[in-house]
């Protein structure tokens, strides 16, 4: 059986314009396969600055790939997405200080949403929001993965190769866009490519 793989806003930012073809792309022995929300896309039409920063996203080539490979959901499937967002983002509010700490944003309702679909899908939520990843530890049927995560997995089923890895994490850094977790698994996960970390 096929497992979801549901991309965030900021993992889709990442990754989509570099590893061809994306949305999906089936993957693995497990298999995976990527797939989108149109609550991600929403999310980027509804924010200025990520239109401005990624002025690619409405190109021809990804709208048309997101659109032939947009994830369905019944009626069935809304309703109880939307039952399981409502508790996820009652439960933020409860301790708002935990989600906000270390550089945290507490999950809005996007993400709450992606988290809940991975709940009654099920699916593997791939982010690198922090606040996502505090909030799914809280509740165990909530898979969820680093980019960078993905990014491996992508490796091992030989979808990218050493030169594209590079090639990603050229443009977070000439982005402004490594965040600590990449940073981290630049020279751990992919030690291989980069080398061991260089000495404080």
């Amino acid at each position: 059986m096929t497992t979801l793989v549901l991309l965030d806003t900021n993992t889709y930012l990442r990754l989509a314009k570099r590893v061809r073809p994306f949305v999906g792309l089936e993957f693995g022995q497990v298999p995976y396969l990527l797939a989108i929300h149109k609550v991600t896309e929403d999310e980027v039409h509804c924010s200025a600055h990520l239109k401005f920063t990624n002025p690619w996203f409405d190109g021809p080539e990804f709208a048309n790939e997101r659109l032939a490979k947009q994830v369905r959901l019944t009626k069935d499937e809304k309703a109880q997405i939307e039952a399981a967002q409502s508790v996820l983002m009652g439960w933020v509010q409860m301790d708002v200080s935990r989600f906000t700490s270390f550089g945290r944003s507490p999950p809005g309702y996007a993400d709450c949403w992606l988290l809940a679909f991975g709940q009654v899908r099920p699916a593997v939520v791939v982010t690198d929001d922090l606040g996502m990843h505090e909030l799914a530890k809280d509740f165990k049927d909530i898979k969820v993965w680093h980019g960078y995560e993905l990014l491996a997995k992508l490796k091992t089923a030989k979808v990218v190769d050493d030169a594209l890895i590079r090639d990603i994490y050229q443009a977070l850094e000439a982005n402004g866009d490594m965040t600590k977790t990449w940073e981290d698994a630049k020279h751990k996960v992919f030690k291989k490519i980069f080398g061991p970390a260089p000495a404080e």
